[in-house]
């Protein structure tokens, strides 16, 4: 059974960017740089996204000699509407409190 969507700040940062060009194929590297998230947190919560459905990967072949290929990440649709509802509850009113009445 697969652990239900993390909802840790940093998930959600992640969410957010990743949002803004939901169909887009993003690098680890760029989304650590929009993000602010280091690799020990990062990658972690890519490869949980993607375990979890929300995230789709492939690796990007090198164009030079020598160099490595690259991992490259982009929301499913069950993870842009994932974003979407973490969007929704960070811009949600806050319940009304009831008035005090002076005693």
């Amino acid at each position: 059974m697969a652990r239900p969507p993390n909802t840790s700040a940093q998930t959600r940062a992640l969410l957010t960017v990743l949002a803004g060009k939901p169909r887009s194929w993003r690098h680890g590297y760029e989304l650590s740089k929009e993000t602010r998230l280091k690799s020990g947190t990062l990658y972690p919560l890519l490869m949980r996204l993607e375990a979890q459905g929300f995230l789709e990967s492939q690796w990007q072949p090198t164009r030079q000699p020598g160099r490595p290929p690259r991992h490259l990440y982009r929301l499913t649709s069950a993870g842009a509407a994932l974003a979407r509802e973490h969007e929704a509850a960070h811009h949600a009113p806050e319940p009304a409190r009831p008035m005090e009445t002076p005693a």
